[in-house]
Formats: C-alpha cells, structure tokens, sequence
C-alpha cells in the first residue's frame, strides 16, 4: 500500500486509473455538459473535459453525478456546432463540441468506488468550453485521436498517439520559471514519462546542480515534482516493459516506495540522468550492492524484511511497477491452529521448494505434463508475482487499481481474497495457482486485509457479502495477523532457511539445469532476456508479446549465481514483543541472556570498538630492510621481528635492548611464536624454515622443505604449515615430545595442497579444520585439511593476493591484494559476497569480522566498516613507506605494525 498512501488524494474523483491502460492524459478544459433535457438552467451541467489519447473524460464538479467516459472508438461523429440565434438582435451561442457514441461510462456516481455502469446505445453529447480556447481547435485534436482509435491494427493505433505525443512534448519545453534558485544550473533536460501503478504521465525532465525536476505536460497531478539531489539516498536503473528505461529514486533507506520513477524514451538520457546522479552522490552516499547487503544481512545488522526488501530492489522489482511489484515468501504454513507456534519447524513452509513443488501429487501432475510438452518446456503455466495477484491481495485499498486492470469490473464474488486459509490452501492444491506473497504481509499496515472503504465486492455463492479477510484461528484481528507474520519472518526457522528462498527467486535456482532439478521452471517469456521485443519485427506481435509478458509476470533479475550463505543466526530469538513493534525492529536475544561471552570477549569488543582511536606508543627502527613479520611473547615484553635484511631481532620493551640473529644470507619472509613461549619460528626465501630457540638464544632446528621462498607461516596443534613460491602448501607434524628442549626435532610430512601459482599467503581457521591460501596470480582456495581437494577456489583479485584471514566465526575470508581491494569470501559456498575498492594497495591487516585495521602501500593505517563499505578512519602516513605487517594480541588491546621504513610501531586502543 505505499504507492497509495504515498500522496493522499482521496478528495480527488478524477484520476489516471480512469484511463485505459498504456493511455496519455493529454490536456483538460473547463466546460458544461449540455446534455440533460429539462430548462436550461437545468441541463447546464458544470465541470472539466478531458482530452484523452484514447476517450473523453468529464468530470462534473457536482460530487454527486458520475464522471463520463466516453471512448473514441465508440463514437460515430465529432464535430464543432455553432447555435445561430434566429433573431438578429440576439447574441448567437458559442460554438459546442457535438459527440455521437454508442456507449459511455459511468464512473462514481455519488462519490463511490464501485464496478463502471455502461450507458449503452446511440447517444449524443454536447460540450460547451468555459476556457477561451477555440472550440475548433479541441475537435481538430479530438478527430485526429479519433482516426488513431479507428486503425484497424493496434500497432497502427500506438505508432500514431505515439507520434502525437511526442510532437506535443517537441512543442514544449521545460519551464525554469519552477526552479528553486535562480542561480540553479541546469544540466540537462529530455523527454520521460513518471510511472506509477498501471499508468504513466508524459512531461519533462531537467537536471540541476541542485534539484530533479519533472514537469508534467498535462500538470496533473502537480505542475512540477522537485527532489533535492542531496536529499537523495539511493538510485536504481530499471527494466520498464523489459527496455532497459526506467530510473528509480529513494529519498529514504528503506521505505518500500520511491519519490520518483521516471521512464525515459531513449536509454542513453536514462544512463546520462544517472551518472549524473551517481556521481553527485559519490561523497554522500554509499552504494549497496546485493553482496554488501548479503554481508550486514548475514551478519544480523539488518532484519529479513530489509534484506528481501533490498534484493527486489536490486533485482529491479518496485511498488510502481504491478509487473515487476516485491515478491516475498509465504513462511507460515499453519493457518488452521488456534495457537501459533513460531518453535516448531512444523509450523513453516518448506523454503528450499517453490509453492509449486510444495505439493507432491501436484508436482507428479505438473512433471508428468511437463516431461510431455516440447521445447521450451516449462512446469507451470502462471507465475508467482503478477499485476493481478498484487491486486488480489490489495483490492480493498486499491480498488480503483483493480477496475483500472479489469476494464471496469472487479472479478468474481468467489475468485476474491476471502481467507488467508483458503488462499493458502489454493496455492498448495490449485492447478494453476502458484503465487507468492507481497510486502504489505509483512508490514505495520493491515487496511488491505479490512473493507474500510465499504465496497460492494459481492457475495459469494453461500449469500454472504465480501468484507474482511478471514484471518486464521491464531490471529486475534489483522494488527495481531501482521505482528505474527512479521515474528515469523524474523524467527529461527527462517532465519536459517531464508536463503534457500533466495536461491530460487534471485540465485542460481532459477535458471537452467539447478531450476530444473528444483522444479523452479516457469515459462521462457518471464524470464530477463527471455524474449527481445526490438527483434521482433511485426509490430503487432511485438505489441502482443509485450502485452502477454507484462500481465503473466515476471522472474526478479537473477542477482546471484552460485549458492547464498546462510545466515549467522544465534541460539534462540525473542519472540514476545509488544504489538507495536515493527519486523524491522525484530532482533535476537540480547547476548548478555545467555552466559556465552566471557571477559575476554568483551574487552575484545570494546577494543575493535575504539580502533579508531589508535594511539602511538612508540616507534622503534631496528632493521636495515622492510621489516616482514612481528612475534611477541605472552607477557608482551619481548618483540620479535624478521626482515627483508635476513635477520631476526628481539627488542625488549622493558630496557630497549636489541638482540640479531641470522639464519642465511636471504631475506626472512615471516615469524611465529609457539604456544609454549620458547621458540620463534621463522621462514626464510632459501627455502627453509628455522626454529629459534629464545631460552638458549640460538636456532635449534631448520626444516628444509620447499623448493622455493617459504612465504608465509602457521602452526596448530604441532603442525606446521608452510606457504611457498613452489605453488605448494605442505603440513608437518613436529614428532618431538618437546620442541621446547635441546633435542633435534623429526619433521615428518602429513599433506601437500597443490595450486597453479606460487602461494603467497596462508591462514588456519580458528577450529584449525581449513586452510585458506592465496597465490601470487590472485586465487584464493579453502582447504579441509581431511581432504586433498579444495572446498572452494575462485579468482577474486586480478593481482597477488597479500594477505588472507579467517574471521573468528570461520564464516568469512578476508583478502587484500595488489588490485587495491578487499575482498569478503564466504566460506561454505565460497560465493564472493563484497568487493570493497581502496584508494591505494592494502599490504596487510587485522580484523573482526566488521571491521578491518588494515595497512597501505603509502603507509596509511585504516579502518573500515565492511558493512557500510567505508573508511570510518586514517591515521595518515603512519609510516614513511608500505605497512608490511601486522600484530595484534589475542585481546585486541595491543597492535605493532612494521613497515617498508625498517620501523615496528607500537599502538593501542583509546579507552
């Protein structure tokens, strides 16, 4: 319902919807109905006459009197008579517009919303102008839309209104007297029509540094719509009648409808308006992408209703649109108990199924016919979101929408949105009815479920009239209805399951063989790309096929084409909320309710919260090259580092004092201390590994076992893993009771992963059951360590990756590269869910699974907020040359960052 409540106009009689669809309101006069037989002063009937491509409208100013429509293809004669006096000495009447028809509407006769009467037979109809225009002049327009309306084929018919309408807006242009400023610079203007549900209104567009503008070329509803550019919040291209044309804007976050729709007439003044756009809201606003929305929706920063709300978005649904209106799931599938039960499983729909598939014998019914048809084949013959279903739902709050679509009718008493149950159980068991739900089931809302407007809907076969919507036992009126669904929609259950939902609406589901093996098959016309209506060279059948497409429905732009993740989701949810609460307020328990996060934890927290407010202790320049990897005992006192000079050196925090050790005459690429506190290990471009021991002060073990530069390091369990150029990964395990004492240490190998490139980087999960690796050409791989074969693979950087990290949950990878991005991998279905770009390259870093510290190729520190995309702080040049490494201590409180200017700096979190 926001595109009804959007701008109340309820006083107004006249509207859009009174027009046949896909009709130009082109002009409007004031004028008297003549028509009426009795005295004159009883026949004049004041009102407005509306020229119309395809009828003629009046509206009378008596609410009372219905609203005439009067269709041109109806009329026999149009014709402009002028009444001379037969008496000289009086003044001859002006001239009247004279229409022969044999048919007129009536439209609202005493205000009321109800089914169009037809006023059927040879009538005439007489109009006298009130405006000083030339009656002459109205009938000429009228005659010529007359002869588009008399063309035998309908192409014939749209080429030639067409062809008037853009002659009219070529004839007038976009009046700067509406600008707010008059030092406002205009950057451009064009030719669009504003869309709004099943109608559209043609004027133009202008664009200034300051304001959109849009200014009807009839000046209904309003002579000029305005929105502040920096009011805007977000912008989206559109598909409108499958042309890439339309343009949405949202001066708002996450309300459903937008402040404008425009549909262009050419694309490139489309594409122009919105990198004009774009660009002036590069510095104000983030752009989401269903991947950055997957991230804060996973990581339960936003609700289920926002993130489906934000993928119709993205996949070009809109509320102005009833082709293309949001699409969501029915969750519940209990509509029959007298309490709902929101923790059992039972008590939801299945969400990895289509509604098509939900039933068994149906689906067998449908396969059957299905495995029978010839190509294309297709399982079912309507689909889950259409005009007509959006209209179902809503006809009691948009009646004049359903007329609009219905020539005039509402549909049968019985066929009606009666029972939330009833709907229901047509959807599991109908032949043809396969529909899904709308938004407003899950919204604040409930007047679509109440006949409020008292309409006369008709009565059903049993003799009782159409009013509300029966409601399931379990609800106790339609607030406590939506209350529930919203619950519903928010809880475990869906939660977990949601994104088997998305796979089939915008995943990988939807199209070819996994749709097939989902019994997710719909006809070929619904699907984007599905038909290209300019190849089509029979205007006639393009006009058909458009037609057909538009009212059967259409499949949502396929967003992601491999499996979604699941969402990270807590233990349990609250499910007793007051009646006001909203869905997009619903959130888990509060964690201090369960008695899982220790002190430690929550010192971490308070840490990444203060990150950005790093303060410098103090620096330190020990080496004579880069410094290339940081170590540090438990206690913190001791540091260790290695470098690029091929040395290790310990400095001591308490005295300062400085301790080198050299391994070989070639660079050491990393270092790790053991868990024991003993020993620093440290990898080395000579191909080994050396093991350091601190209590004798010498290396103890050296562990030759690559054939190339070992670059980086972990150690679990003692295991050690090395990363090296030789495009290999290999496991050791350390076969020594004590690595701690004075006894050579056998290494013995237990696994070696294999990949295309030389391996640059390497981290463990926190379980220690995978390993995640990234090569020197960009590929990023997630091991299980039971199995030689990769989980995952994919080429997410277009350079070397320099770093890769597990988050604490193991549900994320984080990696930076020389393609100067960050990327977020999930880990289950290896599916790229954001690409954060940089200004400069990102050497290395720190994170939580928010937020990232994470240093540059310039020697900037910086901290991101993944979730919004954004840099929420900088320490500049931190260091003279590229951060090179990272530390941080298990709690978060004490970081160290070494750099390309053979520093190590010491930082800390400000409380």
């Amino acid at each position: 319902m926001a595109f009804i409540t959007k701008k109340d106009r309820s006083k107004e009689r006249f509207s859009l919807l009174l027009l046949d669809l896909e009709e130009q309101y082109f002009e409007q006069h004031i004028a008297y109905n003549l028509t009426n037989r009795g005295p004159e002063t009883n026949r004049r009937t004041n009102g407005s006459l509306k020229i119309c491509s395809k009828s003629v409208i009046f509206e009378p100013d008596d609410a009372v009197k219905p609203i005439l429509k009067i269709p041109l293809k109806d009329c026999s004669e149009i014709a402009a008579v002028e009444e001379t006096a037969h008496n000289p000495f009086i003044e001859s009447k002006p001239a009247c517009i004279v229409i022969k028809t044999k048919q007129i509407y009536q439209i609202k006769e005493e205000n009321v919303v109800a089914p169009y009467k037809y006023d059927r037979g040879e009538k005439k109809i007489t109009f006298q102008l009130g405006s000083p225009i030339k009656t002459e002049d109205v009938v000429q327009i009228l005659l010529q839309l007359h002869r588009a309306s008399r063309l035998d084929k309908q192409s014939d018919q749209t080429a030639m209104i067409a062809a008037i309408l853009q002659s009219r807006l070529a004839r007038t242009r976009f009046d700067k007297n509406s600008f707010q400023n008059v030092t406002e610079l205009p950057h451009m203007e064009c030719e669009a029509e504003m869309v709004s549900p099943l109608v559209t209104n043609a004027g133009h567009v202008c664009i200034t540094d300051c304001n959109l503008y849009f200014q009807p070329l009839n000046s209904y509803p309003d002579s000029v719509v305005q929105i502040g550019l920096h009011s805007v919040r977000r912008i989206y291209k559109r598909r409108h009648g499958l042309r890439p044309l339309g343009l949405e804007v949202f001066c708002t976050e996450n309300d459903l409808c937008s402040d404008i729709y425009l549909k262009f007439y050419k694309t490139k003044d489309r594409d122009e308006l919105y990198y004009y756009i774009a660009t002036f809201l590069e510095n104000h606003v983030a752009e989401h992408t269903a991947e950055s929305y997957m991230l804060q929706w996973q990581r339960g920063h936003i609700s289920n209703y926002q993130y489906l709300l934000h993928l119709n978005n993205l996949a070009d649904r809109s509320v102005n649109d009833l082709s293309q209106y949001p699409v969501f799931p029915w969750v519940i599938s209990d509509y029959s108990s007298t309490q709902l039960d929101l923790l059992n499983p039972a008590s939801f729909r299945d969400l990895s199924k289509p509604i098509g598939a939900l039933n068994k014998e149906r689906l067998e019914r449908l396969l059957e016919r299905y495995r029978d048809m010839p190509e294309p084949r297709f399982m079912y013959g309507s689909h889950y979101s259409s005009p007509g279903y959006v209209l179902f739902y809503l006809v009691r709050v948009a009646p004049e929408h359903m007329l609009c679509l219905q020539n005039g009718r509402f549909d049968h008493a019985d066929r009606m949105f009666n029972s939330i149950g009833e709907t229901w159980k047509n959807c599991l068991e109908g032949g043809t009815d396969f529909k899904e739900l709308i938004p407003e089931f899950y919204g604040s809302d409930s007047s679509f479920l109440r006949n409020l407007l008292g309409l006369d809907l008709g009565r059903r076969q049993g003799g009782g009239r159409v009013e509300n919507v029966e409601l399931p036992p379990w609800a106790s009126d339609p607030d406590d209805f939506l209350q529930k669904m919203c619950l519903a929609l928010e809880s475990q259950y869906v939660s977990e399951h949601l994104h088997e939902w998305i796979d089939l609406i915008f995943g990988y589901k939807q199209r070819g063989s996994e749709a097939v093996a989902s019994h997710n098959v719909f006809h070929p016309l619904t699907y984007e790309g599905g038909v290209d209506c300019d190849s089509i060279e029979d205007p006639d059948q393009k006009i058909a096929m458009l037609t057909q497409i538009l009212e059967f429905g259409q499949t949502p732009r396929q967003l992601f084409v491999t499996p979604h993740p699941q969402r990270i989701t807590p233990r349990f949810y609250n499910l007793s909320t007051t009646p006001s609460l909203s869905s997009s307020e619903l959130s888990p328990v509060s964690p201090c309710m369960e008695s899982f996060e220790d002190l430690t934890e929550e010192s971490r927290k308070m840490a990444w919260s203060n990150m950005n407010k790093l303060v410098l202790q103090s620096c330190h320049k020990i080496h004579k090259e880069a410094v290339t990897g940081v170590a540090v005992t438990l206690s913190g006192d001791s540091i260790f580092t290695t470098s690029q000079d091929s040395t290790l050196k310990m400095f001591s925090k308490e005295n300062g004092l400085q301790r080198s050790v050299s391994f070989s005459n070639m660079a050491l690429s990393s270092c790790l201390m053991l868990p024991d506190d003993k020993i620093v290990v440290c990898s080395s471009w000579d191909n080994n590994v050396y093991f350091y021991s601190i209590a004798y002060g010498r290396r103890q073990d050296t562990l030759m076992g690559h054939d190339d530069a070992v670059s980086d390091i972990c150690w679990r369990d003692d295991k050690l893993y090395t990363a090296s150029w030789d495009s290999t990964v290999k496991v050791w395990e350390c076969v020594a009771a004590d690595i701690s004492s004075n006894k050579r240490t056998q290494f013995d190998p237990l696994a070696e992963f294999e990949h295309e490139a030389g391996v640059n980087t390497l981290d463990l999960s926190p379980a220690g059951t995978l390993l995640a690796t990234g090569t020197k050409e960009g590929t990023l791989t997630v091991w299980d360590l039971a199995s030689p074969l990769p989980v995952n693979q994919l080429t997410c950087h277009s350079g070397k990756i320099h770093q890769v990290a597990f988050s604490p949950d193991s549900r994320h990878i984080l990696s930076v590269g020389e393609d100067s991005c960050l990327m977020v991998t999930d880990v289950q279905t290896g599916m790229l869910i954001a690409t954060i770009p940089a200004e400069q390259e990102q050497r290395c870093f720190c994170w939580d699974g928010n937020t990232v510290l994470s240093g540059g190729i310039s020697g900037d520190l910086s901290v991101w907020n993944l979730l919004n995309s954004k840099v929420v702080h900088k320490i500049p040049a931190a260091h003279s040359g590229a951060v090179t490494c990272m530390w941080m201590n298990e709690q978060c409180s004490s970081i160290i960052t070494g750099g390309l200017d053979k520093q190590i700096i010491l930082w800390k979190p400000q409380y």
